[in-house]
């Protein structure tokens, strides 16, 4: 790859100074992350079960009623967060719990994909000097948008009638999985006991929610840089060798990092200046971003299985608790299985996300007025989901 296309650490702060570490420090690291999200994941769940019928399941409760509502509740929380795996995250702990049901998860899963977006639109700003570039990259910025959108506009109308994620993610879950998920007994003893030490700590249930909402972001906010320090620069030299020699292996490479880095923001931000550059085009990229969709869906599984890693040893208990995890992980299943309907649905007319991306950027990139004017609507775009919410 030339110099100009080449993939910095230290672009990202943190992931600069993780890289001065040895590989098997990094990797430490990053498992000690890993458990501390699994505790705040079931310090979460525990909050939620001594906050039942209280104002929290009340409001959750009414904005789901409303499949429209539930769909901006999604946009408006991961635009804000910028990570749909801490949304559904968050989904998958609030369902277990029972405050809200599976069908009132699906639309805040749906919207989740739309709020991701915004990280690759920002960083093809970088590029706003350059006309010709800019086009180029504000297209590839915004192509992931309109996939999101168009998928929203197909599936949504046809899930609140047929219920067919719902059902999918249902089979899915009964046939694949079984009953077999929730016996995890490893990190039962390790987890239980500090999570219950955390509850007593805090003792008010509101105030242990914001404590557990506020270490799952700190710690995938953590797993990002950790694994982006171990595996940014492989990813370059695969991306330069590999990625782009047909449509599946783009896909595959786009799900592989995205599982790798925990973040499909920074998957398809990779490549938002590649094409800027001209190095690659829309139509290369497209498959990539679509397998950065699917690759984003594990989080809610690791979500789905630190609910399981509480199962108690009482028969009782330990049942109540795998119906809770299986619950988590069919919303973690809905997600996946609407990125893959989505992909079956628009990948064989991606011209029409291809256009309208292209469209937008020939509009946009003629002045830096105009590209004022499209920020200041692609925010409020992004923001008046809240004042919908607050309508209803």
């Amino acid at each position: 790859m030339s110099q100009d296309t080449t993939f910095h650490e230290s672009s990202d702060p943190g992931a600069g100074r993780l890289a001065g570490l040895p590989v098997p420090f990094r990797l430490l690291i990053l498992l000690a992350t890993l458990f501390v999200f699994f505790v705040a994941i079931n310090l979460m769940g525990d909050a939620l079960k001594s906050l039942t019928k209280s104002y929290v399941t009340d409001l959750l409760q009414q904005a789901t009623s409303n499949p429209l509502v539930g769909l901006l509740l999604g946009v408006l929380t991961t635009s804000i967060i910028q990570s749909s795996s801490t949304t559904t995250s968050i989904v998958v702990a609030f369902a277990a719990a029972g405050t809200i049901d599976l069908r009132g998860a699906i639309p805040i899963v749906m919207g989740a994909n739309i709020g991701t977006t915004v990280t690759n639109t920002m960083v093809s700003f970088a590029h706003v000097r350059r006309q010709g570039e800019f086009r180029k990259a504000l297209a590839a910025g915004t192509v992931h948008d309109w996939f999101n959108i168009l998928a929203v506009i197909l599936l949504l109308p046809v899930e609140v009638t047929t219920h067919i994620l719902e059902k999918s993610a249902l089979w899915v879950k009964e046939v694949v999985i079984g009953t077999s998920f929730g016996k995890v007994e490893g990190l039962k003893t390790m987890v239980k006991p500090i999570v219950k030490a955390l509850s007593e700590l805090f003792h008010y249930p509101g105030l242990t929610l914001a404590v557990a909402l506020i270490i799952l972001f700190i710690t995938l906010v953590m797993m990002v840089k950790v694994m982006r320090s171990i595996f940014i620069q492989k990813m370059a030299r695969i991306m330069d060798r590999f990625l782009f020699r047909n449509a599946a292996t783009a896909m595959a490479v786009g799900i592989v990092f995205t599982i790798l880095v925990q973040s499909s923001s920074v998957t398809t931000s990779l490549v938002v200046p590649l094409v800027g550059a001209g190095i690659l085009t829309l139509k290369q990229i497209f498959p990539y971003t679509l397998g950065a969709n699917i690759g984003t869906t594990v989080t809610a599984f690791l979500a789905a299985l630190a609910l399981a890693a509480g199962v108690e040893g009482n028969p009782e208990v330990a049942a109540a608790a795998r119906n809770a995890a299986g619950v988590g992980v069919t919303v973690a299943i809905v997600h996946l299985v609407f990125n893959i309907f989505g992909i079956v649905l628009i990948y064989p007319i991606k011209r029409i996300p291809i256009f309208m991306a292209e469209w937008v950027a020939s509009i946009v990139t003629v002045s830096k007025k105009r590209a004022v004017i499209f920020l200041l609507i692609y925010f409020a775009a992004y923001l008046a989901p809240l004042a919908i919410i607050l309508i209803f």
